[in-house]
């Protein structure tokens, strides 16, 4: 048996231009990973909220949209009604004394913290859903008059 390491091993070898190339990928391969994330989120975030931002709504009925804009519930504010979605009689019901809602076909309960208390000065069922990474909740809901 040799020692590999006393018999000099193998002839040193300069890095060629293929090595230099593919070295140079590898390591901007995850700075441009983070600048296309980055780009992508920048692009998508006006996205992710559907709110009156040019006050068109505001011009219709100003009244009506400062209520909406004061809405509160227990979990906070809900927004506008940009944010809310109107729910037709059969989508949601009383249950034991508390409200259910249907949302995309699928029966969700309504906390007691996020049912509004005041008036409902437009008569229709209203609810706040909100989509994230551990499910749908309900921001706000406000009842309607069921007619």
């Amino acid at each position: 048996m040799s020692n590999w390491i006393e018999s000099g091993g193998n002839a040193p070898r300069q890095f060629g231009d293929a090595y230099l190339e593919r070295n140079l990928a590898a390591r901007l391969k995850l700075p441009l990973r983070i600048t296309c994330a980055l780009l992508l989120v920048a692009l998508v975030s006006p996205f992710g909220h559907a709110r009156d931002l040019d006050g068109r709504y505001a011009a219709e009925n100003p009244e009506l949209h400062k209520w909406f804009e004061s809405l509160r519930s227990a979990k906070g504010p809900c927004c506008s009604d940009a944010d809310g979605s109107a729910v037709s009689d059969v989508d949601w019901e009383t249950a034991g004394g508390h409200y259910r809602v249907r949302i995309d076909g699928e029966w969700v309960d309504v906390p007691d913290e996020a049912v509004i208390t005041e008036p409902n000065r437009i008569g229709r069922t209203m609810v706040w859903p909100i989509r994230g990474y551990l499910g749908l909740t309900i921001r706000c809901f406000m009842p309607g008059s069921m007619t």
